[in-house]
């Protein structure tokens, strides 16, 4: 099983910016397409951006504009640039893998990376 890990997280001022990385662990990382989800305290996960093996990206209304989804297949991981944070970006962030495609929407696939936290307050 593919294997992700999250970092990148951490506490940031509204406004601020922030960089997650999710590295995968299977080489053939470049015919995955992969995701970012978060999930704020009880609340469920939502999914954020994903990005298809071509390129090809998608983001959640909410972030649509402040955030960029990218991928590096030579090193084999996944970015998730995000600008101009709010309080309500507060969240554990998570990658997601090996997902495909069904009528346009990403269905996610099996494999996760643990998490990083994401807070934003001043």
């Amino acid at each position: 099983q593919v294997q992700f890990v999250e970092s990148g997280g951490g506490l940031v001022q509204p406004g601020g910016s922030l960089r997650l990385s999710c590295v995968a662990s299977a080489s053939i990382f470049r015919v995955f397409a992969m995701a970012w989800y978060r999930q704020a305290l009880g609340k469920e996960r939502e999914l954020v951006a994903d990005i298809s093996a071509s390129g090809n990206t998608n983001y959640g209304d909410s972030v649509k504009d402040r955030f960029t989804i990218s991928r590096d297949n030579a090193k084999n991981t996944v970015y998730l640039q995000m600008n101009n944070l709010k309080p309500e970006d507060t969240a554990v962030y998570y990658c997601n893998g090996d997902g495909w495609y069904k009528d346009g929407a990403y269905v996610p696939g099996e494999s996760w990376g643990q998490g990083t936290q994401v807070a934003v307050s001043s």
